[in-house]
């Protein structure tokens, strides 16, 4: 059931917090000093853009450790807030002598206040909910004050427990009305029953969330704090603990399982940032960056578990499963609206990682067009299948079939080898640069394309959208400052510049008794256009701006905390692509053509009004009040669903050396048979073939 952005943040209460446990262990005080003294000098000596650790960064740090802790200011009072700041401008002096006092301290402070937390949400949910009050909540935590009093505290967290309790209670309603309608003869439970099966259920969820978070121990907190220090470098850089590196090991292997999707925590929120190509996620095409998960159930349990306030690590864990298994997500969609989706787990289908190609036609026209989910390589042997070699192969396919123009998708490309993005962009100019790369020292190289051959010479089109990053804007930043191709999609790519490299810990301390020590991803160099510009958060400016569910809102590195900022370097030397004529003309006859196509114009409104949406944080606890509202935003997603109806008048088809596989193999042929369905219903394929067509008609009128 689709439910709108007024219950955003109905399930916040359940998660209690990422910290509302006991840990299991005491803090290890030698292990945590060794830590900090590693983690500094390696920050110090590897960092791309290595801070001074002075009276501002403490400060930073300051702020960022205890919104980590308590991000929703439901335990801390302002009497432990006053003890804390003595520490606020000190913490880079104790970084330097290896003191651990403002960690004990407020390690020792939340043991206290999360026991406190878990009596009284126990107490305030032992009497009902009045919901015929005229009352509301206010979602916009950082604007908060500290509590002064267990009676501030005990008002605060009875609006959240009545917040979270009316979502049950209003499904319940729900519910219940549904199957009198269907069997009048149901019996009909009064309103008070299911008001208290409503508190049950947010009791249970918040029991559920606290056994589920007792295992953590004292280490993980120091990670915590750990993690507030390196991320003050960078959003990028980040400490592992061993659990969380020997997970990013296996996603790095290829070895995906669960439901193939790559998660994010910010605040208390998990949010889907990537859906793997291949995975039962992306098969399933129910779920999309920018999701966030709410709560996870199990196919053997009535109720789900609220993740919001977990970490990251358990969160993961409870999604996991064996193949074949399924698992519920309690969705908060991009638009605000709460959908339950089912996925069955299973491995990431690796074909469907590697790029495949689509015949499209227009009328009697014939195009080209080539999906490349990421730029893949074999890191031991790069000879071996790789994005350069297969993009090759079917540009060759797509030649012999005579297309008259080419589409490039990196749409939702993440990138990957930056080897991989020179030999891709090599297939479509003669000779040159490709990217720059900037080191610590200022050193900067320039890795160039030195094969005087050129694959495809005909019509380029590059399709991007908010979440093509890294090596997907280098190749896309590349065609477009040789002018070799025209660039379509979102006002901006991602705009992450950066490179990271990963350094084990354990190596720099041979004392095995210490036990293992993790390892820190820490951005060591930086991308550079070949035109100067640096693609770090300004990304790639798309040539043609079309509308999509983002356009208002903020995503991508700038909406990360402590990026690197953006700058320029010397321009390389490099020569523009000369037979791209009526290169203005041709990106004008495409803004009028979008301001009179109808889908784009109602996707743009839908963008808007999620914008708008987002920016809500007062929600009223009343059920009439609730009810009204949940009921004109079902009116309006209802009503952009339209979108998803939409048909151009293109039709797509694999090339010929396909159809021979897929006569063996009826499986591929289902999914092309998706795919192209896709591609028939995606408003930007169609204004990009478009642009194919104005360009062969400028360049041979």
């Amino acid at each position: 059931m689709k439910r709108s952005i007024v219950i955003l943040m109905l399930c916040v209460l359940v998660g209690v917090a990422s910290c509302s446990f006991m840990s299991k262990t005491e803090s290890n005080p030698e292990r945590n000093k060794l830590l900090i003294d590693l983690i500094s000098f390696v920050l110090d000596r590897e960092h791309f853009d290595a801070r001074s650790v002075n009276d501002e960064f403490s400060n930073e740090v300051y702020k960022s450790y205890i919104e980590s802790l308590d991000p929703q200011k439901r335990y801390f009072h302002q009497s432990d807030i006053d003890k804390f700041k003595q520490f606020e401008n000190q913490i880079d002096d104790q970084i330097r002598d290896k003191d651990l006092s403002f960690f004990n301290l407020t390690y020792d402070v939340l043991k206290i206040r999360l026991e406190e937390a878990q009596n009284l949400y126990v107490a305030l949910l032992e009497k009902p909910f009045n919901f015929d009050l005229n009352d509301s909540i206010n979602v916009d935590y950082s604007n908060l004050n500290y509590v002064q009093n267990v009676d501030e505290l005990k008002n605060r967290w009875s609006k959240r427990l009545k917040f979270s309790t009316l979502n049950t209670y209003y499904d319940k309603i729900e519910e219940q009305n549904q199957n009198l309608e269907n069997d009048p003869d149901t019996k009909k439970l009064p309103l008070k029953d299911l008001e208290k099966e409503a508190r049950e259920i947010t009791e249970s969820s918040i029991n559920e969330y606290f056994d589920f978070t007792k295992d953590l121990e004292a280490k993980d907190w120091f990670s915590v704090y750990i993690n507030s220090i390196v991320e003050a470098y960078d959003p990028h850089t980040y400490y592992f603990a061993p659990k969380d590196k020997d997970r990013f090991d296996i996603s790095m292997s290829g070895k995906l399982e669960g439901i193939g999707a790559r998660l994010q925590k910010k605040n208390d929120y998990i949010k889907i940032v990537e859906v793997i190509s291949g995975g039962p996620a992306w098969r399933g095409e129910e779920v999309e960056v920018g999701d966030i998960i709410l709560k996870v159930k199990q196919e053997d349990e009535e109720e789900g578990v609220s993740i919001v306030g977990m970490r990251l690590d358990d969160a993961v864990s409870l999604i996991k499963g064996p193949k074949g298994t399924k698992v519920t997500l309690s969705l908060r969609r991009v638009s605000g609206a709460i959908e339950d989706v089912v996925i069955t787990r299973d491995v990431v289908e690796l074909e469907e990682t590697y790029a495949k190609s689509s015949l499209v036609k227009k009328d009697k026209h014939l195009y080209g067009l080539i999906n490349l989910p990421k730029f893949y390589f074999n890191p031991q042997d790069y000879k071996e299948r790789n994005a350069t070699s297969d993009i090759e192969k079917e540009i060759k396919y797509l030649k012999e079939k005579n297309v008259e123009g080419l589409i490039i998708d990196l749409r939702n490309n993440g990138g990957g080898s930056l080897q991989a993005v020179v030999d891709i962009a090599g297939l479509f100019i003669k000779t040159g640069p490709v990217v720059q790369v900037k080191r610590r020292n200022g050193s900067t190289q320039v890795l160039n394309d030195t094969d005087s051959n050129i694959l495809w010479d005909g019509p380029l089109v590059i399709m991007v959208n908010e979440l093509s990053a890294s090596a997907s804007e280098i190749l896309a930043a590349a065609m477009q400052d040789y002018k070799r191709a025209i660039v379509i999609g979102s006002k901006q790519t991602y705009g992450k510049g950066t490179v990271q490299n990963i350094i084990d810990l354990n190596r720099l301390y041979r004392d095995t008794s210490i036990g293992d020590l993790g390892a820190i991803k820490i951005t060591t160099q930086k991308f550079y256009r070949v035109n100067g510009g640096s693609t770090q958060l300004e990304g790639v400016k798309s040539d043609i701006v079309v509308p999509d569910q983002y356009s208002y809102i903020d995503i991508g590195e700038k909406d990360q905390e402590n990026p690197l900022p953006y700058d320029k370097i010397e321009k390389a030397s490099y020569s523009e692509w000369n037979h791209l004529i009526g290169y203005e003309d041709i990106i004008e006859r495409s803004r009028n053509r979008m301001k009179k196509n109808k889908q784009l114009l109602m996707i743009d409104e839908n963008a808007k009004w999620i914008a708008s949406r987002r920016d809500l944080n007062n929600f009223s606890i009343n059920f009439d009040h609730y009810k009204n509202e949940i009921n004109e935003n079902e009116k309006k997603i209802d009503y952009f669903e339209k979108i998803k109806d939409y048909e151009s008048n293109l039709s797509f088809s694999s090339l010929p050396y396909e159809l021979k596989v897929i006569e063996k193999d009826s499986v591929l042929g289902e999914k092309r048979k998706r795919w192209h369905k896709n591609l028939n219903s995606d408003v930007y394929v169609e204004e990009a073939v478009n642009v194919l067509e104005d360009i062969e008609s400028a360049n041979h009128p």
